[in-house]
């Protein structure tokens, strides 16, 4: 009976290796079949060869257009989607359309866009408004709130105006001190 533990290979289906650099009665001596000098006759030459250009080098690296811009950009919302999630009167600010949806963040700002129609009346609190948003939102009866948001140096920055401070408050009390000498 026939099962896998006394299978053998048919006859012919195995080839010895041919065995290289075992001297020249071997039929493969001297250089062992790799031919005189050159990479390729050398030991990794036919794996890794090396490159001697640089052009070459440079052509296959990938162009990278363009540039990322490290100014955050702010999010967007149109006119019409305050339509669709809001009801008349209501004061619609940055936190009100984070939970609507409309937005995905508001540590970068919040723009609002022109685009679809308006016909309730909001109050609409936002960093920044376009020219044609803003004559939509005042046509419908709105109204426009501009959020101005101070940014805070960094920590550095700020000790060093506070130090700056000091030194002119310094000046002015030893001035102040002269005059009453």
């Amino acid at each position: 009976m026939l099962s896998l533990h006394n299978l053998k290979k048919g006859k012919g289906t195995e080839k010895k290796s041919k065995r290289l650099g075992r001297g020249n009665a071997t039929g493969s001596g001297n250089y062992s079949t790799r031919g005189m000098k050159g990479q390729r006759s050398r030991s990794g030459g036919k794996s890794g060869l090396a490159l001697r250009s640089i052009k070459s080098y440079l052509l296959r690296i990938p162009k990278v257009r363009g540039f990322k811009s490290l100014n955050k950009s702010k999010a967007t919302v149109n006119v019409g989607a305050l339509e669709q999630k809001f009801s008349s009167g209501e004061t619609i600010n940055t936190r009100a359309m984070l939970k609507a949806g409309l937005i995905d963040t508001i540590s970068n700002g919040v723009k609002i866009l022109s685009d679809g129609k308006i016909t309730k009346n909001f109050t609409v609190e936002a960093e920044d408004f376009s020219a044609s948003a803003k004559e939509k939102i005042e046509a419908a009866g709105g109204k426009i709130v501009i959020i101005t948001v101070k940014k805070q140096p960094l920590k550095k920055k700020a000790k060093a105006e506070e130090t700056a401070d000091e030194k002119v408050a310094e000046e002015v009390e030893k001035k102040q001190e002269k005059k009453t000498k």
